[in-house]
């Protein structure tokens, strides 16, 4: 046994000399590669052969062949972590010595990023409406039925629903819903008791509804406004509107009002601008028109401020004194119409080969 044991001192005590000598002379990774195949692959590594043949021995040899071979192999390991490390040093002086250092040239700038063209859009139509004396006022985009619906002229079986099929949340307590309006926190607004009703705000933000296609999205960007106070008029809301979007787009393009329809509003009006991409005379994106729907809007109903009244428990906002006008726009759309792009589904869809083409 003791010649048995002796023998394979003798076999490890030539392999520790061989390897040594292999990763010495080892002048780049390929070559290092090799050693290691053939002292510790798992396949043909002369190593790793030794110690799967330690169940033939003896269990009086198995103990101390095992520890000589496990000694052997973490020695390989650890000359052959050397071995790398100068490998790599060595081609790492290579090329800093084939190479010409330029200290004159310019560094290399990373990447710098650009504002989003809906943040773009949005920071400019609260310019706007700040500099006209409004508020900004950003609500909640988790509601609840009533401030989202039913404060606002819709009850459950109200067919307006039908056009705001949003998205609800199961296991919240009460029925709870993704906002498809900012007009929620206008209800908001007027239900605390620290605003006087006089009301001028505007209430951007991310609003949802379940459309998917070109010109919708289950996610897109409102901007809503509400003024409240004596004698509020019509004349006040066209005006008003039609300052602002010759502020956003220019005094040049025409603004045109017709009737619509809104639970919230009566009445109801729409908003079309002059097309922007012909100037009136007719192309796809106004269908020929020369027209283009830019926002909705109408006179504040007034079983909205019966619904508000009845929360506050007093006739806060008296549809007697007091009169008001609404109004709401999708900031994707101005943006699509400023710089002419047909499909809302860009804006999100994270491609910088689009993104980067704005500056902001």
């Amino acid at each position: 046994m003791a010649e048995t044991v002796e023998s394979i001192r003798q076999q490890v005590q030539g392999l520790r000399e061989e390897a040594t000598a292999a990763l010495a002379a080892a002048g780049d990774t390929p070559t290092l590669r090799a050693v290691q195949d053939r002292f510790l692959g798992r396949r043909s590594g002369v190593v790793s052969g030794l110690l799967k043949s330690l169940g033939k021995l003896p269990s009086e040899v198995r103990r101390d062949a095992g520890r000589e071979l496990n000694v052997l192999k973490r020695e390989i390991e650890g000359r052959l972590e050397e071995a790398r490390a100068r490998v790599e040093a060595q081609a790492f002086a290579a090329r800093l010595a084939g190479e010409r250092l330029d200290l004159s040239l310019p560094g290399r700038r990373p990447p710098r990023g650009r504002r989003h063209p809906v943040t773009v859009v949005r920071e400019e139509l609260e310019d706007i409406f700040i500099a006209m004396g409004y508020e900004v006022y950003e609500g909640r985009e988790v509601e609840d039925d009533y401030h989202c619906f039913e404060a606002l002229n819709m009850p459950p079986d109200h067919p307006a629903r039908d056009m705001q099929d949003t998205f609800y949340l199961e296991g919240a307590e009460g029925q709870r819903l993704l906002r498809t309006h900012t007009s929620s926190s206008q209800i908001r607004y007027m239900l605390d008791n620290e605003h006087p009703p006089l009301v001028r705000i505007i209430c951007p933000g991310k609003v949802f509804r379940r459309d998917d296609d070109i010109t919708h999205s289950p996610m897109f960007q409102q901007v809503e406004g509400l003024v409240v106070g004596p004698g509020i008029t019509l004349g006040d809301l066209k005006g008003s509107i039609e300052a602002f979007l010759h502020a956003l787009f220019g005094s040049q393009y025409p603004v045109r009002f017709r009737p619509s329809f809104f639970p919230y509003t009566e009445p109801s009006v729409e908003a079309d601008l002059g097309c922007i991409v012909c100037g009136g005379k007719g192309c796809r994106v106004c269908k020929g028109t020369g027209w283009v729907e830019i926002l909705g809007s109408g006179m504040v109903n007034p079983a909205v401020f019966e619904a508000v009244n009845s929360r506050l428990g007093g006739a806060v906002y008296d549809p007697e004194k007091v009169t008001g006008f609404a109004f709401g726009i999708g900031i994707e759309r101005v943006a699509m119409m400023r710089h002419g792009i047909d499909d809302i589904r860009l804006f999100y869809g994270s491609d910088l080969r689009f993104l980067e083409q704005f500056r902001g």
